[in-house]
């Protein structure tokens, strides 16, 4: 069984060692929920008083243009882009995830006299969510599937949407496999990037996928409701419709014609003007990612949710993981089931181990490589082990599920 000096010594040998002191992290705590909200990158907050006093209070409208406001979202989706493996001029940095995937889907219904609508029957609520309001607005029917079944996609199959890292088990999907089903079926796929951008490489262009989107708040760490992105392959970018047509995605927003042109490339996905601060913030963060490798990224990912799944496998041998233990299936979090997962992980909270919980009985730990270390893994499994030990989640505060958000 591995000890405590040995989780030492493969961070001492972590090429991505260093990166843990470029975030700001309270001292005591162990921070594996970064798969809900990235931890904060020192030198955000300096980027954004430079925003507010200098570019805005300053600068005033000027800013728009001598500070580069104007150009933000194009300028933070190409730096994403790198991440997720796209084309040049392909993603744009607006909205929120689920306004930006209600935008690609319609298109893509709109686009289709298909019938159907296939999503991951464990997808994330929102997504479905959104996938039924388009299937009922343009006359199709959302299904529910089980893309691991092998079963082919038929030829009524208008898209298919799934996100690639599944939000409560942390599967990852077969991103270049699936898409192949879907354009051989002659279906369009959407995917969304929400737990995979950040934490391993993606590569959309590669895959061929024709729509994606994803937030900025998870592993790329721009802060909490930071702008999302939205992916449009350049063989799209000609007949995407955005069903909501603003200004921004207008060709010649400034002429203010009150007839709509789309632009011609990716700036069509926009909408309304683009909220500075919060974009600031997360190209910010993004420069953590300037001087690392994606293989790095993603192997020491791995690193972590191996060992985090070794020792559970050694120290609890009862508890049921959920996470896949095939590295290619799993994405940078493990998940595990327990009767009373809620109050395990409000117990764990209260050691300075902070993970989280979905319903019904998920404890969900996320490991963002950028600051997540190998003795954090070894230290938070001791404090799970006391928790189950000592019978602390049965305290009354730690199950009162009434404080849910």
């Amino acid at each position: 069984m591995i000890s405590r000096s040995d989780a030492i010594h493969l961070d001492d040998r972590d090429p991505l060692g260093h990166l843990r002191e470029r975030f700001s992290i309270p001292e005591g705590v162990i921070y594996l929920d970064g798969n809900s909200l990235g931890a904060l990158p020192n030198h955000v907050p300096a980027r954004l008083q430079k925003v507010i006093v200098n570019d805005w209070g300053d600068g005033l409208i000027g800013s728009w243009n001598t500070a580069g406001w104007a150009d933000m979202p194009k300028r933070v989706g190409d730096r994403i882009g790198r991440l997720i493996g796209a084309e040049p001029d392909s993603v744009i940095a607006c909205d929120s995830t689920s306004v930006n995937l209600f935008k690609v889907a319609s298109s893509a219904a709109r686009a289709s006299d298909r019938s159907l609508i296939l999503t991951d029957e464990g997808n994330f609520p929102t997504d479905v969510y959104v996938l039924d309001a388009v299937a009922r607005q343009h006359e199709k029917t959302l299904r529910m599937w089980d893309p691991t079944d092998g079963s082919p996609i038929g030829d009524d199959v208008a898209f298919v949407a799934m996100t690639e890292v599944n939000y409560r088990t942390g599967e990852r999907h077969d991103m270049a496999g699936i898409t192949a089903r879907a354009h051989a079926a002659g279906a369009v796929a959407i995917w969304d990037l929400a737990h995979s951008a950040g934490a391993l490489p993606v590569h959309l262009a590669d895959c061929a996928v024709d729509f994606a989107v994803g937030c900025g708040y998870k592993y790329l760490n721009g802060g909490p409701g930071a702008s999302a992105y939205v992916y449009v392959s350049p063989g799209r970018q000609p007949s995407f419709e955005n069903p909501m047509t603003g200004w921004w995605g207008h060709a010649r927003p400034f002429e203010m014609s009150l007839a709509f042109e789309p632009h011609d490339g990716i700036h069509r996905a926009r909408v309304g003007t683009q909220h500075v601060l919060s974009l600031a913030a997360l190209d910010a963060a993004l420069d953590v990612f300037d001087d690392i490798s994606l293989e790095d990224l993603h192997a020491k990912s791995l690193s972590l949710t191996s060992l985090f799944m070794d020792l559970l496998a050694d120290s609890v041998p009862g508890l049921e993981v959920v996470t896949p233990r095939e590295p290619h299936r799993r994405g940078g979090q493990v998940s595990f089931r327990h009767p009373n997962a809620y109050a395990v992980v409000q117990a764990l909270v209260a050691r300075g181990v902070v993970g989280d919980f979905r319903n019904p009985d998920i404890a969900r730990f996320g490991m963002a490589p950028l600051y997540v270390r190998h003795v954090d893994i070894w230290d938070a499994i001791q404090h799970l082990l006391a928790v189950l030990a000592n019978d602390e989640w049965q305290s009354e505060a730690h199950m009162n599920r009434a404080a849910i958000t």
